[in-house]
């Protein structure tokens, strides 16, 4: 061997490695084990990217930097079949090339029980009159549910709406009223005495705030990203469409309006039509996005 070429053979010794994170930076999701009905995750260790997007189960995943990694906060419908579904994230370096991820997740089916409820018979066999109503609900919950921000307003965790009451019913049970299958429950029930305070989950914009039949007195706060909560059966608002909130602040007071077997709070969490476990988004550490 030459001596230039000794040279360079202990040249390529010493020089450090390159990064491996660069090369492939890692993916994880919270929780590891993801079944229907749960929210999820994705957090992506990529210090030096300046984008990263992705897709998951045909929804759009946007990703928002807080510190040194991406994350973005996706879901399981309820009705979504156990199975596999491919992740595809994209990453795009700071001089503009681009880096694609293929993972495969596992979701399996989480048991959800069959309950018997009792209502007045105009909400298991609405007239046409209320049939109505209804459509006309529709149109204007579907507005609601379009005007998303394209960016996180939450701050970090979700709260519950109220700390210390008892849930009366859980996130997924089958429903049966007057003894006809009507619907899975898409929420978590609490236990609240009319006029009971109800706090924001986490900060957002309310983009309703008006009486619906099924829901009653509704309100629907954007979070970002395609992320919303409802708060239903309310016996008063406390915040108009349109006003921004903060995480705790009281958006309404607790009743039983609408279809409901008495007196308490409903609240659902929704993404990109997704109906997700509150309980389950209440457990997620989630990071406080990074301000431009």
């Amino acid at each position: 061997m030459s001596l230039r070429a000794c040279l360079i053979a202990v040249l390529l010794a010493l020089a450090p490695l390159p990064c491996l994170s660069q090369q492939m930076p890692s993916i994880v999701w919270t929780p590891a084990s993801l079944a229907n009905g749960s929210p999820c995750l994705f957090a992506i260790q990529a210090p030096n990217a300046s984008a990263v997007t992705g897709g998951w189960q045909g929804h759009k995943l946007s990703f928002f930097r807080a510190q040194n990694s991406w994350y973005a906060l996706a879901g399981i419908d309820i009705e979504v079949a156990p199975g596999n579904y491919p992740l595809s994230i994209e990453i795009t370096a700071a001089n503009g090339t681009t880096q694609t991820l293929h993972r495969d997740i596992t979701i399996t089916a989480a048991p959800y029980k069959e309950v018997p409820l009792s209502v007045p018979e105009k909400f298991v066999q609405p007239d046409a009159e209320a049939l109505k109503i209804i459509a006309a609900d529709k149109l204007v919950k579907n507005k609601a549910f379009s005007s998303t921000a394209p960016e996180p307003l939450e701050s970090g965790h979700f709260s519950p709406p109220l700390p210390v009451a008892p849930r009366t019913d859980s996130f997924g049970t089958r429903r049966v009223f007057n003894g006809t299958l009507a619907s899975v429950h898409r929420g978590l029930d609490y236990r609240a005495k009319p006029g009971t305070p109800i706090a924001a989950v986490n900060s957002g914009r309310v983009v309703l705030a008006r009486p619906l039949y099924y829901e009653g007195n509704c309100v629907i706060l954007d979070h970002g990203l395609g992320l919303m909560t409802l708060y239903m059966h309310l016996s008063k608002f406390k915040v108009a469409e349109g006003a921004r909130v903060k995480r705790g602040q009281i958006i309404a007071l607790s009743g039983g309006t609408g279809r409901a077997t008495g007196p308490h709070l409903h609240l659902g969490v929704r993404w990109q039509g997704a109906y997700l476990d509150p309980a389950k988004l209440f457990s997620l550490d989630l990071p406080t996005p990074t301000k431009p």
